[in-house]
């Protein structure tokens, strides 16, 4: 069993946010994948479905960012799933828009939200790094990842999303460097693969 769980910020307030592109990738997943509906537990909204035979829950926390571990932590205690079959989809500054790397274990590069799963969890858990890009002073970041994205990002936002849903098999089959490199490819057959 896996468990996906996206980073975000819970209400309508940061919906459409820079920091909320994690919770829009595992509902483009959910929905894709024809999952159970949405039901509140484990402090978020959670749901069920099955990925090439593989038994997925996705979890998008309600605790706001800083404290997505315990979310994190309370659903993969009650399913017993094994911190390597764990996926946080999650914004990345230090990645060029509309760019994907994954990753298991490692650090966490300032992001609370994984801070906080490896506080509660531990580190060897798997991150889906979604890059959203710089505003290119430190200063300005807390504004940038809590504004929304322009309506010139949302093809390039959707197309990610939607990539991440297609290619979610290989997250579950432990392919992370296939899944990295297909999903370059996917960006780059919809000529979205140098946004700026």
């Amino acid at each position: 069993m896996f468990l996906f769980a996206g980073l975000g910020n819970p209400g309508p307030k940061y919906a459409g946010n820079r920091h909320n592109i994690g919770f829009m990738a595992v509902d483009a997943i959910v929905r894709r994948h024809r999952f159970s509906p949405w039901r509140r537990r484990f402090q978020g909204a959670a749901c069920e479905g099955e990925i090439d035979g593989e038994k997925v829950v996705a979890l998008l926390p309600e605790t706001f960012m800083n404290d997505s571990g315990r979310a994190v932590a309370e659903a993969q205690r009650f399913y017993k799933i094994d911190l390597r079959d764990v996926f946080a989809f999650h914004d990345e500054l230090d990645l060029p828009p509309a760019k994907v790397r994954v990753k298991r274990g490692g650090g966490n590069a300032g992001h609370n939200g994984l801070r906080s799963i490896t506080a509660h969890c531990g580190n060897e858990y798997g991150r889906v790094r979604l890059g959203i890009g710089h505003p290119g002073d430190k200063a300005l970041v807390h504004n940038y990842v809590l504004s929304d994205f322009a309506k010139a990002e949302r093809d390039w936002v959707g197309a990610l999303c939607d990539g991440c849903a297609e290619l979610a098999g290989l997250l579950v089959a432990h392919k992370l460097e296939e899944f990295q490199s297909r999903m370059h490819l996917f960006m780059e057959a919809r000529g979205l693969d140098n946004v700026k």
